[in-house]
């Protein structure tokens, strides 16, 4: 009997998430969408929807339109009841977002960094500052709070509470979380940045509809996230995606990581500085920060043939880069996202060019090389679908 009891639960609960998962990315959908899409029977997707309306996370969203036949009523999830909050700890600053139930920015706040001194307790600092000035400026309670979502570059070495290893900043087994959690009660969730960036151009963005995709994070640092059969993968210790820590050339060019010829030696927005102020013979790249010195170095690129040679060189670097993810993973999308990025989005039809030189031609030929639609808001959004996506696999129950 009680064994009969527990499958029970675990059926209706699969069935809750399967609900409410397609009701959150696809929404608003009518009761018939849900049992064609899920396969569910009509009652057991009314009973289901019965209780989630009852308990807050959906609501009815008026009437479909009607060929003539009985109307349907729409549903959708909630937007106010629950929020959630994404944190992108970049190299350069630490971007704190609150969101609602269907993911609309309700506040933003900024911390910067030294980039020299990454130092833990300050990044943990800024976390904490930015959870209660989000929440504050938009008059949410910690109550309401589904949980707190961080992007951080690394490794994020997974167990009861995260650690992050990033020899690109200097931390070795920083107990990040731990660290966190010491100032706030909030669930959090802890992720590679790549890899919350993945998840919401998956979620959301140029990945929707792919099963196969990997998505490169290109910013100060260099990283990327494997999908494989629609889940992210990770390996054998999370590290899966280290992509800025393959040697493009070897004996090449010093990376931080410690090695030589990385391929964030070249293409990171560090390193493209450095190889910018190289060829202009020593001379300081205009700017205060990473942001405006490549913003210079685009401006430059109209009259100047040193500025020119450099933009392309780095294209040529990023689609050889490119060209070793199709050769690795045969992906049906590769994306490029992180702002450096974005800024260099006017190269993309050149790194186009470059991987398709570099790669094996029928797994080329298969991809697609795009750009990310969500933007530099990417890191902290994919951060907030952390307690989202377990809310969802949990049939909407709050742990």
């Amino acid at each position: 009997m009680e064994l009969a009891r527990a499958t029970n639960r675990s059926v209706r609960l699969r069935n809750r998430s399967a609900l409410l998962t397609k009701l959150f990315l696809d929404g608003p959908l009518t009761r018939q969408d849900l049992v064609r899409s899920t396969g569910l029977s009509q009652p057991a997707v009314s009973n289901v929807v019965g209780d989630l309306i009852e308990e807050g996370p959906v609501v009815e969203a008026g009437v479909a339109e009607s060929d003539g036949g009985r109307p349907s009523m729409m549903l959708r999830v909630a937007p106010r009841f629950a929020f959630v909050i994404g944190v992108d700890v970049g190299e350069t600053r630490v971007r704190v977002e609150l969101f609602d139930f269907v993911m609309t920015q309700l506040a933003s706040v900024e911390y910067p960094l030294d980039p020299a001194r990454t130092e833990p307790a300050v990044v943990a600092g800024h976390v904490l500052a930015g959870i209660d000035a989000v929440t504050g400026e938009a008059g949410v309670a910690p109550a309401d709070v589904l949980g707190v979502g961080i992007g951080v570059s690394g490794v994020v070495e997974q167990g009861a509470q995260a650690v992050v290893h990033a020899q690109a900043l200097g931390w070795d087994r920083v107990p990040l979380e731990r660290l966190i959690s010491a100032g706030t009660d909030l669930p959090l969730h802890i992720d590679n940045g790549a890899k919350t960036l993945g998840q919401a151009e998956m979620w959301f963005g140029a990945g929707r509809g792919a099963r196969h995709a990997v998505f490169a994070l290109v910013g100060s640092g260099v990283g990327a996230a494997v999908v494989a059969g629609g889940v992210t993968y990770r390996g054998a210790s999370s590290s899966a995606g280290e992509w800025g820590h393959t040697t493009l050339v070897y004996g090449g060019r010093p990376c931080r990581c410690g090695a030589r010829g990385c391929l964030e030696a070249y293409v990171g927005a560090e390193a493209i500085i450095e190889r910018y102020r190289e060829a202009r013979r020593g001379r300081p790249v205009p700017g205060e920060d990473e942001e405006s010195q490549v913003a210079a170095l685009l401006d430059a690129a109209a009259t100047s043939a040193t500025a020119r040679r450099v933009l392309d060189e780095t294209a040529a670097y990023l689609g050889a880069g490119v060209a070793n993810l199709i050769n690795l993973f045969n992906p049906e999308r590769v994306v490029l996202g992180g702002w450096t990025a974005m800024a260099l989005g006017e190269l993309l039809p050149a790194v186009r060019e470059a991987a398709g030189r570099q790669a094996l031609r029928q797994p080329y030929e298969q991809a697609s090389i795009e750009l990310c639609r969500l933007g530099v808001d990417a890191v902290a959004l994919g951060a907030a679908t952390l307690p989202i996506a377990r809310f969802l696999g949990d049939g909407g129950v709050r742990r």
